[in-house]
C-alpha cells in the first residue's frame, strides 16, 4: 500500500516549486504573527538548503517516510533547523493547496517553454513559405490533384491551423496561473493570510477565490491536455502529408538524414521515423486526456485521491507535445523540397475550373460553364489527349463563346495568381498570409 499511495519518484520535479511556495506561505505566517522573525529567517535558510541538495543530486528520498514532494521537503527541513521550528511551517496549510500550488506552478513554467518551441516551429513556416514561394504544387481534395497552389500556401495552411494553437495555448496559460495557496484542506485559512501577498510572490495573476474549488480543481491541467491534444491532431496530420509527400510516389519533398531512418533489411529505403514517431504520439497525447477527464469526471467535491492521478500523465504530456514540437521543427527546418517533380505532377485537367471561369468572365452563369469544362475534360479523356494540346477549333466546337485566347488558361502560374482574393494562393494573398502569421507571433493578431 506504501508503494501503490506514494508520489515522490514523479512527484519530486516540483522540489523547487513546493520550495517557493513554502517560503510564501512561511512570509505571510510571519507577516500575521504565527512565526517570529528569527523562524521564519531559519525555515528560508533550511528550505533554501533543502533545494540545493535537490539540484545537487544529493537529496536522500527515505522510502516509507517520503510519502510525496511535500513530506520530503518538510522531513529535511526538520532535519536541517530541527523540528521545533519547521514543525510550525505547515500552520493552516494543507497538501491539498500545496500540491494544486506546485503543480500550477512547474505546468505555468512548462507553458512557457511550449510557447517558446511553437512560435520557433512557426517561424520556420513563416521564413521558407517566404523564401520558397515561386513554387507550385497540385492541391489535393479526397487526395486526389485538385487545383494548382503555391508550395507555400500548403505551409501556410498548417501554419493557421498552429497559429490558431498558439492563440489558444496563450488563453489556456491565463487560467493555469491562479493561485491556490491559502486555501487550506477545503474550507480556507483560519488566520487571516494574506492570500493576495503569496500570490504576488510567486508570480501568479490573481486567487481562486472559492477554497473547494481551488483543492479540487484540475480542469488547469485537463484543459491543457486539450490543448495538447489539439495540437498534436494537426501535428499528426502535418506529418501524414509530409509521409505521402516524400513517398517515390509523389516525391515532392526528401527527409534530411537527422531525422529519418534506413531499413534493417532493405538498403535502398529511407524511411520517416520521425513524422511517423508524432503521429504515433498524437494517439498517446489524446489518451492523456481522455484517461484523466475519466478520472475526474465521477469524485465528489474537493480532493479525493483520485487527483493524484493528474500529475504523472501532465508530465508526460507535456513532455511528448514539447519533443514532437521540437522535432516537427527539425524536420521542416531541414527538409528538401524537389519544385520539378511538384511541378511534373500538375496535369492540364487541373485547370479544368479556370476554363469554367475564363467563361463566367463572358457573362455565363457558372453552373453552365461548370458542364462546358466538364465536356472539355470528357473530350481530352476520349482523345486521350491533355486538354491543353486540344485543338481551338475543338474547343470552339463544344461552345462557341471561347475564343483563341482560352490558350491562355492553360498556364499553372496563372491559374495560382487569379486566386488573389484574401486567403487565396495567389503570391500578394500568400505574402498577407505570412504578415497575419507574423502579427500572430508578435501577439498583434
Amino acid at each position: 500500500m506504501e508503494q501503490y499511495n506514494e508520489s515522490i519518484y514523479f512527484d519530486r520535479v516540483f522540489h523547487s516549486h513546493d520550495v517557493r511556495g513554502s517560503i510564501a506561505y512561511a512570509r505571510a505566517n510571519k507577516n500575521i504573527g504565527i512565526l517570529t522573525e528569527h523562524e521564519f529567517s531559519e525555515i528560508e535558510r533550511g528550505l533554501n538548503a533543502v533545494e540545493e541538495e535537490w539540484k545537487a543530486g544529493k537529496f536522500e528520498i527515505k522510502q516509507g517516510i517520503d510519502e510525496d514532494i511535500h513530506t520530503a521537503n518538510e522531513r529535511r527541513l526538520g532535519e536541517i533547523i530541527g523540528k521545533d521550528i519547521a514543525g510550525k511551517l505547515h500552520t493552516g496549510r494543507s497538501r491539498n493547496d500545496q500540491v494544486a500550488t506546485d503543480m500550477r506552478l512547474w505546468l505555468r513554467e512548462q507553458l512557457e517553454i511550449l510557447e517558446g518551441y511553437l512560435m520557433d516551429f512557426l517561424k520556420v513556416i513563416s521564413s521558407r513559405a517566404e523564401a520558397e514561394i515561386e513554387h507550385v504544387m497540385p492541391g489535393y481534395t479526397h487526395l486526389q490533384r485538385a487545383q494548382p497552389i503555391r508550395w507555400s500556401h500548403w505551409m501556410l495552411s498548417y501554419g493557421t491551423g498552429f497559429a490558431n494553437d498558439l492563440q489558444r495555448l496563450r488563453e489556456v496559460k491565463k487560467r493555469v496561473n491562479k493561485c491556490p495557496l491559502g486555501c487550506g484542506a477545503l474550507a480556507g485559512n483560519p488566520f487571516n493570510i494574506d492570500r493576495d501577498a503569496m500570490a504576488k510572490e510567486l508570480g501568479f495573476d490573481g486567487l481562486i477565490y472559492n477554497s473547494m474549488s481551488g483543492v479540487a480543481d484540475r480542469d488547469f491541467v485537463l484543459e491543457t491536455m486539450q490543448w495538447g491534444s489539439m495540437l498534436m491532431v494537426h501535428l499528426s496530420r502535418w506529418a501524414e502529408d509530409l509521409i505521402i509527400y516524400s513517398t517515390g510516389e509523389f516525391d515532392f519533398v526528401r527527409l534530411s538524414d537527422a531525422y529519418s531512418t534506413g531499413s534493417s533489411l532493405m538498403p535502398q529505403k529511407k524511411n520517416p521515423d520521425s513524422l511517423e514517431l508524432i503521429r504515433g504520439k498524437c494517439g498517446r497525447a489524446f489518451g492523456h486526456m481522455a484517461g484523466l477527464q475519466m478520472t475526474i469526471k465521477g469524485i465528489p467535491s474537493t480532493y479525493n485521491k483520485d487527483l493524484q492521478e493528474s500529475v504523472e500523465p501532465m508530465l508526460d504530456h507535456v513532455k511528448t507535445v514539447g519533443d514532437s514540437i521540437q522535432i516537427a521543427t527539425g524536420v521542416l527546418s531541414t527538409l528538401a523540397i524537389k519544385p520539378e517533380n511538384m511541378l511534373r505532377s500538375l496535369t492540364p485537367d487541373m485547370l479544368a475550373t479556370d476554363l469554367a471561369d475564363y467563361l463566367v468572365r463572358k457573362g455565363v452563369p457558372f453552373r453552365e460553364t461548370h458542364h462546358i469544362s466538364g465536356r472539355v475534360v470528357a473530350l481530352a479523356e476520349k482523345e486521350k489527349t491533355p486538354m491543353d494540346k486540344l485543338t481551338f477549333d475543338q474547343l470552339h466546337e463544344i461552345d462557341s463563346r471561347f475564343d483563341k485566347d482560352v490558350v491562355d488558361m492553360f498556364d499553372y502560374q496563372r491559374s495560382v495568381e487569379m486566386r488573389s482574393a484574401s486567403g487565396g494562393t495567389s503570391k500578394s494573398a500568400v505574402l498577407e498570409q505570412i504578415k497575419v502569421l507574423k502579427q500572430t507571433l508578435e501577439g498583434k493578431a
